[in-house]
């Protein structure tokens, strides 16, 4: 489907965007644009990937000008822009609504208006039972992406809208991985927040693949969970200690603004309608329209089901943890 094809990376110069564009120019994409506002992180990424077909955009997905005329020709875009910091969002909550509600709001009118055919926007599992306000702003991404979805259903405009849904991402950028292992090589103390907090892991190989499943396979409105195992923030600490055969102290520090003990990538009203595909979860989004009345089937009921969370999926102990993290290229010992 990539082939002689122009797709559009928004936020292309964080870390999915970068991996997201290392697996396209290995296709037959005819042009593939990233669309970002730093212009360092642009050029950095133009030194690093000489492809004649990668061509860098500055703007901001906040700005519906920029949007629509970085989407002009576009078939397929992948939305990746966002502020996703808990802490930072924590403090600057209106910076988050503009970028990650506003902005993807922003791309997907002038995707709609520009005839692009798919597009795929990315979300955190912080947006399930959110209660900070990156998780906020997330969760209402999501609800602005699938309401779009049952707008375009209804009208009947080719193109079709996923969402994907997210846990942490192994050495993405600011994430606690590295931000340990920065610690570790400096011998420096390492902070941690609460030793049982638990977070899914993924990898970005796993975060492109997560986003090939929706564009590939997803239907209008779906939204794509990939099952994923989990590990305790101190086994994380441990085990990438173990690797570097290092004592660092490891202090106790309590938990950052807005932050949950466990995450959950599904509510249990999602998995009472969530579809089985083996690695993935697939929930079909509710397209109907607001006249109740007028449909003849009612809608599935729901059936008792837990959450999908990080404390009651697969719980990587210290020697997991060990092996998963020397497969990850990221790693550098």
């Amino acid at each position: 489907m990539y082939e002689n094809k122009i797709i559009l990376i928004s936020g292309g110069t964080g870390s999915f965007g970068k991996q997201m564009l290392k697996s396209l120019i290995k296709t037959k994409a005819r042009e593939i644009r990233i669309f970002s506002r730093d212009e360092k992180k642009q050029e950095d990424l133009r030194r690093s990937i000489k492809d004649k077909r990668v061509n860098y955009i500055i703007g901001d997905v906040r700005d519906y000008s920029s949007t629509l005329s970085s989407t002009r020709n576009v078939d397929y875009v992948f939305q990746a822009a966002a502020l996703k910091q808990v802490p930072t969002c924590e403090f600057f909550p209106m910076e988050a609504y503009k970028t990650n509600v506003i902005g993807t709001s922003n791309l997907i009118d002038a995707s709609i208006h520009n005839n692009v055919k798919k597009i795929v926007v990315l979300s955190t599992d912080k947006a399930v039972y959110p209660i900070n306000a990156m998780g906020i702003s997330k969760a209402m991404m999501e609800k602005v992406a699938i309401a779009k979805a049952r707008e375009i259903s209804a009208k009947k405009i080719n193109c079709s809208i996923c969402v994907t849904r997210y846990g942490n991402v192994m050495f993405s950028r600011g994430s606690l991985i590295p931000f340990l292992i920065n610690k570790i090589k400096k011998n420096e103390e390492l902070t941690l927040t609460d030793p049982n907090m638990s977070r899914f892991l993924m990898s970005l190989e796993d975060s492109v693949n997560l986003v090939n499943e929706a564009f590939f396979k997803g239907k209008n409105g779906d939204t794509y969970i990939q099952k994923s195992p989990a590990a305790r923030i101190d086994n994380i600490a441990k085990a990438l200690l173990k690797i570097f055969n290092k004592k660092n102290k490891i202090k106790i520090i309590g938990p950052r603004h807005g932050e949950k003990l466990h995450e959950s990538l599904c509510t249990s009203e999602e998995m009472s309608k969530a579809i089985n595909q083996k690695k993935y979860f697939r929930i079909p989004a509710d397209l109907r329209n607001i006249n109740y009345d007028t449909h003849n089937q009612k809608n599935d009921l729901f059936k008792s089901k837990e959450p999908y969370s990080s404390n009651s999926t697969k719980i990587l102990n210290i020697n997991e943890l060990v092996s998963l993290f020397k497969t990850q290229r990221d790693i550098i010992i």
